[in-house]
């Protein structure tokens, strides 16, 4: 070791607090970095294995494929596994709502099939032969065809053709098309040629042109009938643009295939875009891009993006404040050590040797930090982990653990990271120190260098804070450069603070505002269900444990006919409707007698005139627009013009209308119903609501047997999970023939409520490692100027400055600092407030500027506590040293 480093841990051994505080913030900030490295592995590890768990593992697929690449595919050295599905045809759907999705696609699964492509039951059972089919749930929902378990359902099950016989970049040729076919696959195999000529499931339906002619033709080629055995969610293989709806079978073993859909699954996944175009040919490939996005190899530049930007955003924030900390310790240490500089120097020291001491003091420090913080940093992780691993499972995937992942790159860098942050910090002051003259060094005249003019304070202020106030701001003027570097440090405590503050607040209103609150947990409705076969379950359903709060309901749909000059301006601004005389859909719900009543009474209405045969209505008429005060935001706007009107509602049979059996009424619009109505199927949903109300009783007068009517159940529990199996229990029990759904609504918002716990969980643990660099930070620069002035407060006392009179000009120093840092703090962290609401804002998430009134106050108190116990630390230690030998110290 040379006489440089020798000298360098002396310096360290005798400013020991200086040094220990230095290695605090260091173990911090390395801390900090290994937890982000740690948690941002152990996050993508889970998402990936979620991810595959609910899509698949497989990286590509290829679409229609003949057997033959199939099986190249399980030769492959690159390829780790590989599954085939049969592509057995399209057949027409009848009644369909969706016109982009006209067919159902019929594909056969076997055994490896289900094992390696999820799919998810919602009702009854998978497939066994190939006489058997399961119904995808969203055929219902999006395409408003519904099938249900143990029906038989007949298909002619066909091929799709274009009409203009071009398919892509392939060329038409005398009616026939011509195509390009790779030479392993020609073979003159002729059912491969058909096989290219038809269109499949990745190829979107032509719709019909202006002209009348069709985009493409459907050929069917075989009736095949099958037993629903299940439903399921949408495969997660079928695209969106797919026009058809995916139902599955199983594969028949004696029939051959001559189109399959190939899954494979690579053993580098990095390989997966290149392989991809190397492989495929002129064949159609997807990617499996809901694994892909989570190991960054999607191309979803814009998730990518985010994914990396907000791990680089906290390391950002962790070094800022970690340089802060660093930066101003060692140019403190260097202003400790100028003279030290100085005489090292005058005996032949270059300004490298100087600059490598310096980094060599650097490296001591990071030696010790950077281990503790990374053995720190992996337990606190990992208990932060177990804390919120059951709220990731509610909110994502609930069959995969979040486990520690312990990856050696991440803590290779995080550990790297440290130390840059480190050399950043100890090499900008120490190439500053190593560049003053000699006998300036030695001398110590570039410490304080001021014309009496810059230090002359007005006899106002010694009016007002006397000698010590005087003395207290002389001290602040004469050395600006050291005071600069206290208010710094404060500032960026204020800032850093208020900023995550704000951040982790935005980030709660954002995910606050998703959470809908209801009225009830669980629900039980049905649209054919006998109405006394519903009361006796709902007799029994109230006494189910857990169950404290029940009630009933029923939704009816009517049209009324309604005049342009009826709606509000506003409505007819935002919808453009000049339609004279048009049925408009309206819904009625008829709620439990009691539940109305007390409607009735919360909105201050006579209860004679809204019960009874002849009552009047309420209703709820609202309709979103776009706000014209804040852009990207909606509102809500009354449909109607008047508050009071008179209509004619017709009840609906079968989607139509049934005008002999019309009634008028007469409508009092409010602004909201007493409880919410029934869940609605997407497709269902309308841009606005139309919705009156009535009580039960009432049901008779407007409803008759074929009138469109669901029945609903609804229940408060303390445990809706148990209550809920407890009531599925009761229903095959009673043996229920009619359709009927029953959700667990609580555990469907349960998952908003459950990212709020994880918003907050991380927010508040990132403040608080903020907040411990900004403590250390402001606790290192501010002690470390104190004891840098022990001379000085020595030659005070020994003039006769009384210990109160010390107390009282160091407690001046601390409100000049606090005023200083209030007027650069204080609008700098309101202005980063704003822009972190812009960030999240144009981002998209629903929140509004909150000014944060909280997080200044608490930051502004706390600097100032700060302040004064380190102050009242660092003066307390200074006087208890001798005045003659703090006088005699001269710093080396």
């Amino acid at each position: 070791m040379n006489i440089f480093n020798k000298v360098t841990l002396q310096s360290m051994k005798k400013s020991r607090t200086r040094t220990i505080v230095t290695i605090i913030g260091v173990i911090l900030s390395a801390a900090m970095i290994t937890a982000v490295a740690t948690f941002a592995v152990s996050l993508q590890n889970y998402m990936v294995n979620g991810a595959i768990q609910k899509y698949g593992s497989w990286h590509v697929g290829f679409l229609d494929v003949p057997p033959s690449f199939a099986e190249e595919r399980t030769s492959d050295d690159k390829v780790l596994n590989s599954v085939s599905i049969e592509n057995i045809g399209f057949a027409k759907l009848d009644g369909g709502k969706n016109p982009n999705k006209p067919y159902l696609f019929v594909a056969g699964f076997n055994e490896s099939s289900f094992d390696n492509l999820p799919i998810k039951l919602l009702s009854g059972r998978l497939p066994e032969t190939s006489g058997e089919i399961l119904i995808p749930q969203h055929l219902d929902e999006n395409g408003g065809v519904k099938f249900s378990v143990g029906d038989t359902v007949t298909l002619n099950v066909g091929s799709r053709v274009p009409n203009n016989g071009e398919l892509g970049k392939n060329a038409e040729t005398d009616g026939k098309v011509k195509l390009s076919v790779k030479a392993e696959h020609s073979l003159a195999d002729k059912r491969f040629i058909d096989r290219e000529e038809r269109l499949g499931q990745h190829d979107p339906y032509i719709p019909e042109e202006e002209t009348g002619k069709a985009g493409e033709t459907f050929v069917p080629e075989t009736e095949r009938s099958y037993t629903v055995v299940g439903i399921c969610s949408r495969p997660a293989f079928e695209e969106y643009s797919a026009p058809g709806y995916t139902l599955i079978t199983a594969s028949d073993s004696e029939a051959t295939a001559d189109s399959l859909s190939v899954f494979v699954t690579l053993k580098n996944p990095w390989q997966v875009h290149s392989y991809a175009r190397g492989t495929a040919g002129n064949v159609a490939y997807i990617f499996n891009d809901d694994v892909l996005r989570f190991m960054g190899l999607s191309d979803d530049n814009l998730f990518n993006a985010l994914l990396y930007s907000i791990g680089i955003i906290l390391i950002i924030l962790i070094m800022l404040g970690s340089v802060f900390l660093i930066y101003n310790s060692f140019t403190i240490s260097l202003n400790d050590r100028t003279r030290q500089f100085g005489i090292l120097m005058s005996v032949g020291a270059t300004e490298k040797q100087l600059r490598k001491s310096v980094l060599f003091e650097g490296l001591c420090i990071g030696a010790v930090g950077i281990p503790i913080g990374i053995i720190i940093g992996i337990p606190s992780i990992k208990l932060v982990l177990s804390i919120a691993a059951k709220y990731f499972g509610n909110v994502l995937y609930s069959g995969v653990p979040l486990n520690l992942s312990i990856s050696v790159p991440a803590l290779i860098a995080a550990a790297v990271i440290s130390l840059v942050t480190i050399l950043i910090s100890a090499y900008i002051p120490a190439r500053k120190a190593a560049g003053i003259p000699v006998m300036e060094c030695i001398r110590q005249t570039n410490d304080v260098k001021v014309e009496p003019k810059a230090v002359k304070t007005s006899k106002i202020s010694e009016r007002l804070f006397g000698l010590e106030g005087v003395l207290a701001l002389k001290n602040f003027k004469r050395n600006k450069k050291r005071y600069k570097s206290i208010v710094l440090s404060l500032t960026l405590s204020v800032v850093l603070f208020v900023a995550a503050s704000s951040f982790g607040m935005y980030l709660k209103n954002a995910a606050e505002s998703t959470v809908v609150g209801t009225d009830y947990d669980l629900c039980f409705y049905s649209q054919d269900i006998d109405e006394e076969e519903m009361f006796r379950l709902y007799d029994e359903f109230k006494v189910v444990p857990g169950v404290y709060d029940s009630s009933y309901q029923a939704i009816s749909s009517y049209s009324c006919s309604i005049k342009p000059s009826d709606f509000s301006d506003a409505y007819l601004e935002s919808t453009d409707y000049d339609r004279d005389g048009e049925a408009m859909p309206m819904d009625i719900q008829f709620l439990e007698d009691s539940v109305y009543l007390s409607f009735i009474d919360e909105l201050g209405l006579p209860a004679e005139e809204y019960t009874g045969q002849n009552a009047k209505m309420i209703a709820v008429a609202k309709a979103k627009r776009e706000s014209a005060e804040q852009e990207g935001k909606t509102e809500l706007i009354d449909m109607f013009e008047s508050r009071d009107m008179n209509f004619q509602i017709i009840p609906e049979t079968n989607n139509a209308p049934q005008a002999e059996q019309g009634q008028n009424i007469n409508i009092t619009f409010v602004d909201t119903i007493p409880t919410d109505t029934l869940p609605k199927k997407p497709s269902e949903v309308k841009p606005y609501v139309f919705m009156g109300v009535a009580p039960y009783q009432l049901k008779e007068r407007f409803v008759t047997k074929d009138t469109h009517t669901e029945m609903g159940l609804t229940f408060l529990s303390s445990s809706p999970s148990q209550s809920a199996a407890e009531m599925e229990n009761i229903i095959n029990n009673y043996g229920i023939s009619s359709d009927y759904t029953l959700y667990n609504v609580y555990e469907m918002f349960e998952q908003n409520r459950n990212i709020i716990f994880i918003v907050n969980l991380f927010t508040y643990v990132f403040i608080l490692m903020i907040s411990l660099i900004a403590v250390a930070n402001v606790f290192n620069t501010i002690s470390t100027n104190i004891r840098l002035r022990r001379r000085e407060l020595a030659m005070l006392r020994s003039v006769g400055m009384s210990d109160r009179e010390i107390n009282k000009m160091m407690n001046f120093e601390c409100m000049f600092y606090g005023m200083r840092t209030l007027i650069f703090g204080v609008p700098t962290a309101v202005l980063i407030s704003w822009l972190i609401y812009k960030f999240l804002f144009v981002g998209g998430a629903e929140v509004s500027f909150v000014f944060p009134w909280v997080s200044l106050v608490i930051s502004v108190l706390g600097v100032f506590l700060v302040i004064f116990i380190t102050m009242l630390y660092a003066v307390s230690r200074i006087k208890k040293e001798n005045i003659i030998d703090a006088l005699r110290d001269d710093m080396t």
